[in-house]
């Protein structure tokens, strides 16, 4: 039972109900504690989310599109759910089940790899100013 949830995500509706119907679930597929690498990897991609969402959010960008290779579809992560789901993950090796966004506006969602270009060109510009030399 998972009852020490992040901030970011709504309260679980069967908290405390003996006939929770994800218990199944964590029966089948329990939580595992991560490894110390992938713990790290987590914890940087929390600190590379910040970054993301402090440079972008002004902007009207949601938060991330992730492209599912399971349903081929698209799916849309807001900044709040994407750091509950990472910080699940350091709790309990586990992302709670979510409901998807509900008619996500696709141009207000952008990908990783936008966000770390993004974050990149800013740094660039912030150390460089408009003549974008390296050095």
């Amino acid at each position: 039972m998972r009852d020490q949830l992040p901030p970011g995500l709504p309260p679980d509706p069967f908290a405390g109900d003996p006939a929770d119907p994800a218990a199944a679930l964590d029966a089948i597929e329990p939580g595992q504690p991560l490894d110390p690498q992938e713990r790290l990897a987590v914890e940087e991609d929390l600190a590379d989310l910040a970054v993301y969402e402090a440079l972008l959010s002004h902007r009207g960008i949601r938060g991330l599109v992730v492209s599912c290779e399971d349903c081929n579809s698209d799916h849309y992560h807001d900044w709040d759910m994407l750091r509950a789901n990472l910080l699940q993950l350091l709790v309990d090796g586990t992302v709670r089940p979510h409901e998807p966004a509900f008619d996500p506006v696709p141009e207000a969602y952008v990908t990783w790899d936008y966000c770390r270009g993004y974050a990149d060109a800013s740094m660039n510009e912030a150390l460089y100013g408009d003549s974008g030399l390296d050095g």
